[in-house]
């Protein structure tokens, strides 16, 4: 048990090295899991497997997918990325899909977080109510 909550310790401690000017640096991810794998020390597999988890964490709660059901003006796009970043921190990575069966609206997914105000899901819940009452 000990084992483990140090490698996830020492896991951590790489993946904070990691940030540059307050982002996670590529460069540094990559260099840093060379070194690792290079390396073959006792338990570099775990710590290596652990190091991964928290950057593919990191990186889904600062990607954000926008789905709509028609495309997106220039000026609604930069609105929603500066209110999403506004929210969510300046190094939000962002990307704009169309989705056509979501009738009308917008889905946006951030990480676990998903804001739906489409008109399908509008549809959905009022049915949920008629049939469930």
């Amino acid at each position: 048990m000990n084992n483990i909550k140090q490698v996830k310790r020492n896991a951590r401690r790489l993946f904070h090295r990691c940030h540059s000017n307050g982002s996670l640096d590529e460069y540094l991810v990559r260099q840093v899991l060379q070194q690792m794998l290079a390396s073959r020390r006792r338990g570099y597999l775990a710590l290596a497997n652990e190091f991964e988890r928290l950057v593919r964490l990191h990186q889904l709660q600062h990607t954000a997918e926008i789905e709509s059901a028609a495309p997106l003006t220039s000026d609604l796009r930069a609105g929603v990325q500066a209110s999403l970043s506004q929210a969510y921190g300046p190094h939000l990575n962002t990307s704009f899909v169309e989705n056509p069966s979501l009738i009308g609206g917008m889905r946006i997914k951030i990480g676990s977080d998903v804001y739906d105000g489409s008109v399908k899901a509008g549809l959905a819940a009022l049915e949920r109510r008629f049939f469930t009452s």
